[in-house]
């Protein structure tokens, strides 16, 4: 199967060694993956923050970037949420419907693929450790992907994974809210950490590093051991 990659912004800046785990992953679930270099943002930031139009010139080069036949897989609910959700409110009553409906069945968040498209949820993984694991607000509401997840970590040779209170509440992150509302943000992270912690668990994880990096930041300032890590990261160990 034919497999184009959407790599998000914050991902492919900050988080590389995330895709290349995807990659890792996909790869051994018999995928042949593409990777088009012209692709740029999906759009997210600027329609959160109120700019329209601007998202719209955005949006339609991602459009045309995955103009093709083949599914497409990233890893990052929030932005497949938004593709999947919002490009049908941006260009409705425009020439490009038939194209954003094209790709609102074709774009999965990398769990959902694993599971509802390729069948796969063993691939082989060895991770040793505690880990609880936090629903993101998108992958959870946006993409309804739950089960997913967890599905492909039980899988996981040596890993346990312990259900922390509140899973299901966001962390605080929210793109510009974390901005806009540092105290309330930082509150949220406080919680989400404090439930976390409270499984004993040496390992967060999630299937959106946006989550990771706002929970992961404020960990560190907190002086708290538990780690962050994104899905990928945790089917691609121990195996070649």
């Amino acid at each position: 199967m034919d497999v184009q990659l959407f790599i998000p912004c914050f991902i492919d800046q900050l988080y590389p060694s995330v895709a290349f785990n995807m990659v890792k992953v996909l790869k051994k679930a018999g995928c042949n993956v593409k990777y088009n270099t012209n692709q740029t943002c999906c759009g997210q930031p600027a329609f959160n923050a109120g700019f329209f139009e601007e998202a719209k010139s955005v949006c339609k080069k991602f459009l045309e970037d995955f103009k093709t036949e083949d599914y497409i897989v990233a890893p990052s609910a929030s932005c497949t949420g938004f593709v999947k959700n919002y490009y049908g409110k941006l260009f409705e009553n425009s020439s490009l419907v038939h194209d954003v409906r094209s790709i609102g069945e074709r774009i999965f968040e990398f769990s959902d693929f694993m599971v509802n498209v390729l069948k796969v949820e063993d691939v082989g993984a060895r991770f040793e450790g505690r880990a609880t694991y936090h629903d993101s607000c998108a992958g959870l509401r946006e993409c309804q992907i739950k089960e997913e997840p967890r599905r492909l970590l039980s899988h996981v040779k040596g890993l346990e994974l312990v259900e922390m209170e509140d899973t299901a509440t966001c962390c605080g992150f929210g793109g510009t809210f974390a901005v806009k509302f540092n105290p309330i943000s930082v509150a949220m992270a406080d919680q989400k950490i404090r439930h976390a912690e409270e499984t004993k668990a040496d390992y967060l994880i999630s299937t959106d590093m946006s989550c990771l990096m706002h929970i992961g930041g404020y960990a560190g300032k907190k002086g708290t051991n538990i780690k962050s890590l994104h899905l990928a990261d945790v089917l691609a160990s121990g195996w070649e």
